[in-house]
């Protein structure tokens, strides 16, 4: 009878253990979603102009016009502005010799004063220009870009619709 007790009660320890699990898990779920505080936009559309047969250039003198692009941020210390000049064309006619790029970035008009700054403390990496963003507010950038055919054979230029494209983004520190 001992026995037979005996192995009731270890069948039934066996059974609660099947019964009531030693681990309870649950996952759940934690999302959000994050705006950016920094947002960038075309105020100027620029153009160039043709002052000569192998020259194109954004300057208003030879009958361009330079592009401006602006970026707002409503974060302070928390966004870089990226800008670069062209170094090619997007689009263009078949062109079978050399052109050689120039262009800068420059502030051009700020929402604040305190912003006065940015131009000096701006760094240069080939065609790009980085801002760190330490104000809250509005800034506007100068874009010039000059394209010379025929690598210094002053080449001219074949006819048709020339493109290129200002990169401007926004980076978060």
């Amino acid at each position: 009878m001992k026995k037979l007790i005996t192995l009731f009660l270890v069948l039934g320890i066996t059974g609660c253990s099947f019964l009531f699990p030693k681990k309870v898990e649950a996952n759940t779920d934690i999302t959000g979603t994050v705006q950016s505080r920094c947002t960038v936009a075309t105020d100027t559309v620029g153009y160039y102009g043709n002052p000569n047969a192998y020259t194109l250039n954004t300057t208003p003198a030879d009958g361009g016009q330079k592009p401006i692009v602006r970026f707002d941020t409503s974060l302070a210390d928390a966004y870089y502005a990226q800008i670069s000049y062209p170094e090619s064309f997007s689009s263009s006619p078949s062109l079978s010799d050399n052109v050689t790029w120039t262009g800068g970035v420059t502030v051009a008009q700020t929402s604040s004063t305190d912003m006065s700054g940015y131009q000096a403390a701006s760094t240069t990496t080939g065609a790009m220009r980085q801002y760190a963003l330490t104000i809250a507010g509005t800034t506007w950038f100068e874009v010039t870009s000059s394209a010379t055919y025929g690598g210094g054979n002053n080449t001219a230029f074949p006819g048709g619709s020339y493109t290129a494209v200002v990169t401007a983004q926004c980076i978060a520190q």
